[in-house]
Formats: C-alpha cells, structure tokens, sequence
C-alpha cells in the first residue's frame, strides 16, 4: 500500500465521522437519547485516533489535496455542539426560555470559537474552553439536574470559551498524559455504559463519567496554576 493511499485512508476514517454524526442525529429526532449518544460515542473514538494516524502517515505531505483539519472541524461542531445542543433542548432537560438560551448560546459561541485562530496554545492544549458541549450534555442527561444548575453550567462554559483558560487535549497535550489519555479512554467507556444502560441513575457509569469529567475539564486549569518543574528551573537559571 502506498503512502498516498495509506494518508487518504485517514481522511476517509474521519470522514465516518459524518455519517456517524448522521445516525446520531436521526436517533435524537425520534428522542432515542441512549442510542443518539452510543452514536455519538462512537463518533469520538474515531475523532480520537484519526489525528495520531493522519500524523503518523504525514497526511498533508501524501494527501494534501483533502484539508484534514477543516474536515475534523465540520464533524467535530456536528457531534461536540449541534446535536448535543439539539438534544438538550429537545429532551426538556432545559425547559422553556432556557432551553432557548442553552441552543442559541451553545451554537453561536461554539461557531465563533470554531473559528478562532487562537484556540490552540504553543502545548497543544487548547485556549477557553473547547467546546465539547457532548461531554457536557451527557453528564446533565446523566445526573438531570435542576435546570437552574444545568444552566449555570451551560453559562459558565460558554464565557470560559473566551478567557485565558488552558484546557487539555488528552492525545496532544505532553504534560500529565501519562493520565490524561487512561482518563479520556475511561471517560469514552463511562459514556457508552452509561448510554447502553438508558442513564439509569442506579448505574456506577454515571459516578464514573462524573469523576473523568471533572479532571478532563480542570487538568489544563490545575496546569497553569503548577509550573512545571522544568521550566522553573530554566527561570532560576536565567535569573
């Protein structure tokens, strides 16, 4: 096989990535919220391997005719936003006016930060909060909390878009891999149990998606406030 196929090969594995998100979509328009979201876990594993392999076989060298990070971009606002907004709207998980504030502000912020060119940082974390409404939505499906708490949550992630706040890329983020990757594989198994058991909230799933969560969205905060070692000793050097 050559490289020029091998690299068009990870393009074609991303693009599962849409019809995925399609089955998803046509699951939550019949309000089958487990089955939208085993889709949509599905959806995520591909997300998570398809940028190692496109790195691994140098797919803008073999295959630049296809853009591979407007392709992953298209896919990742369908499948992090636009149907996570739509099911927690739809369930009535966010009734009456703040169902509407929860799709409009969800949409319309994830669009502009799409688009930000500065959303990456020099680590290859990410700058503000990066939009992962799906990991956000399943934990309210989960838990179903009061709608006042679900749209204080919804609020406070969609500001933190915009602020000088580090949020890590469990893959491409170096520091603390070592348990950032096991948490963002034990966060895509805690997701899809919790799918297949229909969000029963007797199941363990939910305790665990919960924990995996919390570390997944404060790991890039916790980063900024510890310096890493051996930049603090570099500085004490220079001084």
């Amino acid at each position: 096989m050559t490289p020029q196929i091998k690299a068009l090969a990870v393009h074609l594995l991303t693009a599962t990535g849409a019809v995925f998100a399609m089955l998803a979509m046509l699951a939550a328009v019949e309000e089958k919220w487990s089955l939208m979201y085993l889709w949509l876990v599905v959806s995520f594993m591909v997300d998570g391997v398809d940028g190692p392999l496109a790195r691994h076989y140098h797919v803008k060298t073999y295959a630049p005719e296809f853009d591979g990070v407007l392709l992953d971009l298209i896919i990742d606002y369908l499948t992090y936003v636009f149907i996570p907004a739509y099911a927690l709207f739809k369930s009535g998980l966010m009734d009456g006016w703040t169902g509407w504030f929860a799709i409009i502000v969800i949409t319309f912020a994830s669009a502009m930060y799409f688009a930000d060119t500065r959303m990456k940082t020099k680590d290859n974390s990410f700058s503000g909060f990066p939009g992962c409404w799906n990991m956000v939505v399943i934990v309210i499906f989960a838990l179903q909390p009061n709608f006042y708490v679900s749209l204080s949550l919804v609020t406070l992630l969609a500001v933190a878009m915009f602020l000088p706040l580090k949020f890590i890329h469990p893959v491409r983020t170096e520091r603390w891999r070592n348990l950032s990757l096991p948490m963002a594989f034990a966060w895509t198994f805690f997701a899809g149990w919790a799918a297949w058991v229909d969000f029963d909230p007797q199941s363990w799933a939910h305790w665990g998606l919960v924990l995996t969560s919390v570390y997944l969205v404060s790991a890039g905060i916790a980063q900024q406030l510890i310096p890493e070692r051996g930049i603090s000793r570099k500085a004490k050097g220079a001084q």
